[in-house]
C-alpha cells in the first residue's frame, strides 16, 4: 500500500530535466525553447537518447574518456543535446560550446539532485 501514491522515478527524471532545460533557457542566452512544453518533449527525447545512443558512443570512446579522465563525457552529454537541437523542433542551441556549457549546467544541477527526487504523500493517523 505504500508506493500507490508514489510517481514512477522515470516521470520524475523527466520533469526535473524538464525543469532544468528551461531554467537554462533562462540563463543562457544560445539556449532557446520556443514554448515551456518543448522542454517537455526534448527531456524525453534526452531520456531515450541516453538510453540507447550514449552507451553506444561510451563505449566507442573509452580510449578518449580514459585519457581525459573521464571529460570526454561532458563531450558525448553536448552531442547528445546536439541530437536533441537536430530532433526536437523549438529547441535550438546556437553552438557546440554553448551545448558544452549546457551539459555542465544540467549535470550540476541532476548532480544536487542527486538523482534521487522523490515526492511522497504521508498519512497522518489518527489516534482516537
Amino acid at each position: 500500500m505504500e508506493n500507490e501514491n508514489k510517481i514512477p522515478k522515470p516521470v520524475l527524471q523527466v520533469l526535473s530535466t524538464s525543469l532544468t532545460l528551461l531554467i537554462g533557457d533562462y540563463l543562457m542566452d544560445s539556449v532557446h525553447f520556443d514554448k515551456p512544453w518543448v522542454a517537455i518533449i526534448t527531456a524525453l527525447i534526452l531520456a531515450l537518447l541516453n538510453v540507447f545512443v550514449k552507451p553506444i558512443l561510451i563505449a566507442l570512446t573509452i580510449p578518449a574518456t580514459i585519457l581525459t579522465l573521464g571529460l570526454f563525457l561532458l563531450v558525448i552529454n553536448a552531442a547528445m543535446l546536439m541530437i536533441a537541437d537536430q530532433i526536437v523542433p523549438g529547441f535550438v542551441i546556437e553552438s557546440f560550446w554553448s551545448a558544452i556549457l549546457f551539459a555542465i549546467f544540467i549535470s550540476l544541477v541532476n548532480g544536487l539532485l542527486g538523482g534521487n527526487v522523490r515526492v511522497e504523500r504521508h498519512r497522518i493517523n489518527k489516534e482516537d
